[in-house]
């Protein structure tokens, strides 16, 4: 019996049904974590003296008297004197941190590349990205070094990770999950969630991150419930929106059959297919990265080498790109030209979203473009990046809830079906998820980790 494999509902059954102990299950984890980190690089930190239900804590969530680096070399010593709100959420519930996972430097990256101490690799294929900017949270899960990880969505940075590693994803609604204690890259956009074994582990992790928190004014007064009866109803009747937009030039072609053949597969669960269009979503990408940029540069002020860590001239290259792109869209002259129009741009997607959920109770379609491409592809050509996240970035701007679930293989690595609902309806999406999910078993397939 190989524990590490179990799914956090299956973790929780067999501590309760005694058929291991918690040290036995640390240990276990602890001893598959020895044996492969060092290959994969997915922690930056390994606590060993932890007990609980083991789970990965981003580098960019702060975590009290645990070092937390955001993966940058600013904060290579900085030690947390208190948690994030979610963390502490967790440690309520009985789970422990066993690590923290590695990610792009101050979660700026599509690839996991940008981490000041090397990327991560990819379970399924070391030769590959795991994607970012979570990318030690979505490795952790696939190879099970892990039950569960948290990981932070900017612009698809747990979605696409998960699509590229064959893991679940969730972004939560803008809101849903308190954003204290977390690093903010862009205010307006990030979102703490969770990376799991299975779309249950997702749902339950959620139930549990989620609610009020006097510390974030976002956060609604209700905390979200999945009742497992509702989970498991199955999707007939629902109506399964397909964007025109998410079909056409740019996709891989055999993302796109894989995509397809899972579209297929929600309508022979009872799905309804329903054509929705998404007409502003070819302005995304530029009016995303000015709102990121711009809001980065703020955030990043912070960084002074006065009140936290060191000389601010160790940021890596892609930190300073979007510092330098977003103090310029936010000076004299430029704002109306660059920052305004993006925020206009942004109300124009939220709108296309409201218009085809009057159509469709889901809207479907591929995470990522391609699968997981070779280290260093694409590091020197930050736009050929940035298209990387054409299909996720939307749903951020938009503020709506994102799920990333596994659907099958092109040429041996993962393809994920991102399925998006409206705000605060991660419930659907869930249920959606689920079934496609129970139909397939695609989830089950592990990479061969036997170095």
């Amino acid at each position: 019996m190989d524990i590490t494999k179990f799914t956090l509902i299956e973790t929780i059954r067999g501590l309760k049904e005694k058929q291991f102990s918690q040290e036995e299950l640390k240990n276990a984890y602890l001893s598959r974590i020895n044996t492969l980190n060092p290959k994969l690089n997915i922690f930056l930190v390994i606590k060993k003296n932890n007990t609980g239900i083991p789970a990965g804590i981003k580098d960019v969530i702060l975590t009290k008297g645990i070092k937390t680096t955001a993966g940058s070399k600013i904060l290579s010593n900085y030690i947390p004197p208190y948690n994030a709100t979610a963390v502490e959420k967790l440690l309520n519930q009985g789970i422990s941190i066993i690590g923290k996972t590695n990610c792009d430097e101050f979660a700026m990256g599509g690839s996991g590349e940008n981490s000041a101490y090397q990327p991560t690799k990819n379970p399924w294929d070391l030769t590959k990205v795991t994607g970012g900017s979570s990318s030690g949270s979505a490795a952790c899960v696939a190879a099970d070094l892990a039950v569960f990880a948290l990981g932070s969505d900017t612009g698809g940075s747990i979605r696409q990770p998960s699509s590229l590693c064959g893991v679940i994803g969730l972004k939560p609604t803008y809101g849903r999950v308190s954003r204290y204690g977390l690093i903010a890259m862009a205010s307006s956009l990030d979102q703490i969630g969770p990376i799991t074994k299975s779309v249950e582990d997702a749902a339950l992790v959620l139930e549990w991150i989620s609610g009020p928190d006097l510390y974030d004014s976002n956060c609604p007064n209700e905390k979200f419930t999945m009742q497992p009866s509702r989970l498991k109803a199955g999707i007939k009747g629902l109506k399964i929106g397909i964007p025109k937009e998410y079909f056409g030039k740019g996709l891989d072609s055999k993302v796109k059959e894989v995509v397809e053949r899972a579209i297929k597969k929600l309508e022979e669960l009872g799905g309804k297919i329903v054509e929705v269009s998404l007409p502003n979503s070819k302005y995304a990408l530029a009016a995303y990265y000015i709102i990121v940029s711009s809001e980065v540069s703020s955030n990043m002020a912070r960084f002074d080498g006065i009140r936290f860590g060191s000389n601010r001239g160790n940021f890596g290259a892609e930190v300073k790109r979007r510092i330098m792109l977003g103090t310029f869209a936010l000076s004299a002259g430029f704002w109306d030209e660059y920052y305004s129009k993006a925020a206009k741009v942004r109300t124009l997607i939220k709108q296309d979203f409201e218009k085809a959920f009057e159509k469709a109770d889901v809207i479907v379609g591929p995470v990522s473009p391609t699968t997981a491409w070779d280290l260093g592809d694409k590091v020197g050509d930050p736009l050929k990046m940035y298209l990387a996240d054409i299909y996720t970035i939307s749903a951020n701007l938009a503020g709506i809830p994102g799920l990333s679930v596994p659907c099958g293989f092109s040429e041996g690595l993962p393809v994920g079906l991102q399925i998006l609902g409206k705000e605060w309806n991660e419930g659907i999406v869930l249920k959606v998820g689920y079934a496609y999910e129970q139909a397939t078993k695609r989830q089950l397939k592990k990479p061969d980790l036997k170095f």
